[in-house]
């Protein structure tokens, strides 16, 4: 409970209420008409209809009533209100619940990837950081790069940040500090990316600018249907880059955790090309990778 003092003032109308803390910087003058929906304590003293005017600053808050009452009989009840509702909001204005940020570590099948996932959206698309260079631009990864040596790349997308390890650490070494590091960066409103996201919808569109065909299309709706979510998923992104008529190759561009991960050559043979193959044999005899 904050401890309030009374202290007349040599108006007789007014009353000091003294905190033993400063409740604001500058200072408020409030009336009937001003607006309160921010000050909880302005609407409690305004419940009593005797109290004109209140003053707040420095440590204090000074209230002006009617010559209908006197000091005597309202000024504990007054005390009672402000102390009250200081213990609530400290800084006289309501307190605004941080927003809660909650964050998991989430293995993928690459073994130096781990995704961080957090419990809200963080992107409306993906940015991809391949080196320490490209960082600058994306002050999530710049915070990560900066406390960790061994991250070299990352990958954040929707509601997760998958990060790239070199071989110097073990993820059951590191994974507590990189998640608490992120969770934190998050809960403390740091930016997370000034570079436009890429939409996911049509990536392919960033790489080689230029629209699918009609057999591309038909490619890249049996990726985003049947092979795209368990992809997202595992913290990565596949997508078709370029389609070879001649020879039925269909080659993917592999982002996030995909990238460089040794089953992703599995998982394309035996995996992406038998579903497109049983889906569109006519069009797909082979499956490349290309690591993003």
């Amino acid at each position: 409970m904050r401890t309030i003092l009374i202290e007349p003032t040599e108006n007789p109308k007014v009353m000091k209420f003294v905190a033993d803390y400063n409740l604001i910087p500058g200072s408020l003058e409030l009336d009937r008409s001003s607006d309160i929906s921010e000050i909880p304590l302005a609407q409690e003293l305004f419940n009593y209809p005797f109290v004109e005017r209140i003053f707040i600053t420095a440590n204090f808050v000074a209230v002006a009533k009617q010559d209908t009452v006197e000091w005597e009989h309202v000024s504990e009840s007054l005390k009672n209100v402000i102390e009250d509702e200081l213990l609530a909001n400290p800084r006289i204005y309501i307190q605004k619940r941080k927003e809660m940020y909650q964050v998991y570590a989430e293995m993928t099948p690459n073994p130096n990837v781990m995704k961080f996932v957090s419990n809200k959206l963080l992107l409306d698309g993906f940015v991809e950081v391949k080196s320490r260079n490209e960082a600058a631009e994306v002050p999530l990864v710049q915070a990560i790069f900066n406390e960790f040596d061994f991250a070299q790349e990352a990958f954040i997308s929707d509601n997760f940040v998958a990060v790239t390890k070199d071989n110097s650490v073990e993820w059951h070494e590191v994974m507590v500090a990189v998640r608490a590091l992120i969770a934190d960066y998050l809960q403390n409103g740091g930016l997370i990316s000034n570079l436009e996201p890429q939409k996911h919808e049509n990536p392919v569109e960033k790489i080689i600018n230029r629209d699918y065909t009609n057999d591309e299309q038909k490619i890249s709706d049996i990726l985003n249907e049947y092979v795209a979510p368990a992809v997202e998923n595992d913290g990565g992104k596949i997508s078709l880059m370029e389609y070879d008529e001649n020879t039925k190759t269909a080659r993917m561009l592999l982002q996030g955790a995909c990238s460089g991960c040794p089953s992703s050559t599995a998982t394309l043979k035996n995996g992406i090309e038998n579903i497109l193959k049983q889906f569109i044999p006519e069009l797909v005899e082979k499956v490349e990778a290309v690591n993003g």
